[in-house]
Order: C-alpha cells, then structure tokens, then sequence
C-alpha cells in the first residue's frame, strides 16, 4: 500500500512539471505569434487600408499615361466594396496574422510547433495526473481547467489539421490557455485525492468529459464572435466617407483577419454543432443526479446556471434565424452564452454553495 501510495505521489508530482513545462513552451508560443503579428504587419496590409479608405476621397478617375496620339489615356478606379449586404459576401478575407511577409509566416509556423509541443506536454500533465488519483482528471477546479485548457488547445490544432484556416486563433487562444494555467496552479490548486461518493460513477466521465468539450468548442466561438464585433466595426468606418477613419494599429490588426461575414459565419457553426452536445450534457447530469441523490431535477445552482447558458445559447440560435436579429444582435446573444458558461464554472463553483461544490478551492 505504501509502494502504491509512493507511486501515485511520483506520478502527481511528475504531471505537475509537465503542467509547468507546458506553460514554458505556450509561453515561447505565444512570443511567437506576437512575432507573426509584428512582422506581418511590415506587409501590404498598410497599403490594402489605404486603398480601401482612398475611395472617399480619391476622384473617380485617374491619368495614367498619354497615347500615341497625344491624347490622355483614363482609367476609371475600380469601386472597393467594404461592407457587405445581407445575403452576400463581398468582402475578402484578410492576408492572416502573417500579412503576406515571409518572415511573419515564419514565426507564425514556428508558434503552431511550439503550440503543439507544449499540447503535448500539457497532455501528459493531464493524463499523468488521470494515473495518479486512478480516475477521470477532472474532480475538482484544477483539474478541470487543466483538462479544459488541453481540449481547447486540442480542437485548435484539429481545425489546422484539418486544413481550415484558423491561425488567427492562435494569440488570443494561447493567451487564455496561460492565463488558464496560471490561475490553475496558483489559486485552483489541489493536491492528487479520491473523489467525494457522489462523485463515483460512470457518469463522471460522460457528463463532465461533454461539458468539457462543449466548453471548449464555445470558446473557439467565443472568440470569433468578440472579433466579428471589432471587424464589422472596422467595415463600418471604411464604408463610411463621412465617418472616423480607423487608426493604424487597427487597420494593421483588423485587416488581417477574416472578413465579419466570415467570423459570423465561423462563430455560428461552431455553437450550432456544439449546442446539441451542451443539451446532451445537461441531460446526462439529471440523469446522474437521478442515480446520485433520487431526483432528476433539484434547482441546485450548477444546475440552475447550466440550463441558463442552454436558453443563451438557444436564443443566438433562434435570433440567428430571424431577420432582425442577425449579426452583431445575435453576437451579444452568443457571448452572453458564453458568459453565463464561465460564471456556470468559476462564479458558481467558488462563491455558490450546492450540491455542486467540488471546488478544491
């Protein structure tokens, strides 16, 4: 008993350095991608901005060269849609994080291998720590955010395998993941235990392991749906003679990532193929309540919050079908689900007592 107790202590203290090693190499990742962005804006992003601005101010034609004849050649200057119409998507796609340098490339692909070795390591962490308490690693806060933080970084790079074009999520992902992780081993802590009885069931790997990745998966959306706000913002102004121009470091930044059609449209399927798995999760945690405590729904506050987040959810959904509510209106839907989910997580776990209160904390 004592040679397996030793055991399992070597093995929680070797998923902690592989939980630190981890935030060492996202932190190299994340210098990285600040580099992708630095450098890739050294492009001809600057000079897709100013043509899309010089449209307000510039005349319709321009003189361009003299004939033979001594007569002057015009061309006329081709319109730059900016914005697109309902139904449509006229607006192209930005260059990337790396702009259209090689150098910002460079560093970009640099960062997705330094993300996918710290993913590793981080993994490792996650099922080191599985090894050393015998049982699924997610029993408490720290285990969760730890195995959540894996996913996220985990759908990531399966969207990039699967040749979609997402590196603009790399920053801000491998920013939240260290943020994550710091939280984690410094506030949610807790040290390698068995679990509470009610937690002893099969269930905890169904349940816990769905609201794990639907948390994730909405995450990717989360992030979509804050930057559709800033890219339309930004396709505003440009279509706009009359309005503020936007400065440099926002066309800098703005230009490159995907149109707003595009971080709509991405947001949208991510919570749309999600959401059914957020509905299976709720329903196998009544169905586990049922075999736990006798009853399928007790108003507990986990509970209550889960099904809060579910009616934010389906309500972008339905505003999503209806015309009124389209675009940045069912975006403050969408991340107002999103919010109700981390309040769901931390709020709940650590300032509301239930039948939930599994914090460590």
């Amino acid at each position: 008993m004592n040679v397996a107790a030793a055991a399992n202590e070597t093995l929680a203290h070797n998923s902690n350095l592989l939980v630190y090693s981890a935030m060492a190499v996202y932190t190299l990742a994340f210098l990285a991608h600040m580099a992708e962005w630095v450098f890739g804006s050294r492009s001809k992003v600057g000079r897709t901005a100013a043509a899309l601005t010089a449209r307000s101010t510039a005349p319709a034609t321009v003189p361009v060269q003299t004939s033979a004849a001594g007569g002057t050649a015009v061309l006329e200057r081709p319109a730059v849609v900016t914005k697109s119409v309902p139904g449509s998507r006229d607006v192209p796609d930005g260059p990337g994080a790396a702009g259209d340098t090689e150098k910002g490339d460079l560093y970009g692909r640099i960062a997705i291998s330094l993300t996918v070795l710290a993913w590793a390591l981080h993994v490792g962490g996650v099922v080191t720590r599985a090894l050393s308490v015998e049982r699924a690693p997610w029993g408490n806060m720290y285990e969760f955010s730890t195995t959540f933080a894996a996913v996220a970084v985990g759908l990531y790079l399966l969207l990039l395998a699967l040749k979609k074009k997402v590196r603009w999520i790399g920053l801000p992902l491998v920013t939240t993941v260290l943020l994550d992780l710091g939280l984690a081993v410094s506030v949610l802590y807790t040290a390698s235990d068995q679990l509470v009885p009610a937690l002893h069931s099969y269930w905890l790997w169904i349940h816990v392991s769905c609201a794990i990745i639907s948390g994730a998966a909405l995450y990717l959306g989360a992030v979509s749906t804050l930057l559709f706000l800033f890219r339309d913002s930004y396709e505003s102004k440009l279509a706009d003679p009359a309005g503020k121009r936007p400065g440099a470091f926002a066309s800098s930044v703005l230009e490159r990532l995907p149109s707003a059609a595009s971080l709509d449209k991405f947001a949208y399927r991510v919570n749309a193929t999600v959401f059914p798995l957020w509905t299976f999760t709720i329903i196998a945690g009544a169905i586990w309540a049922e075999a736990a405590w006798g009853r399928y729904w007790g108003w507990d506050p986990k509970e209550v919050w889960a099904f809060i987040t579910w009616v934010a959810y389906a309500s972008y959904l339905h505003a999503r079908a209806t015309a009124g509510w389209k675009g940045r209106k069912a975006a403050y839907l969408g991340l107002l689900g999103f919010a109700c989910y981390l309040f769901n997580y931390y709020g709940v776990n650590i300032f509301v007592t239930g039948l939930h209160s599994y914090a460590g904390v």
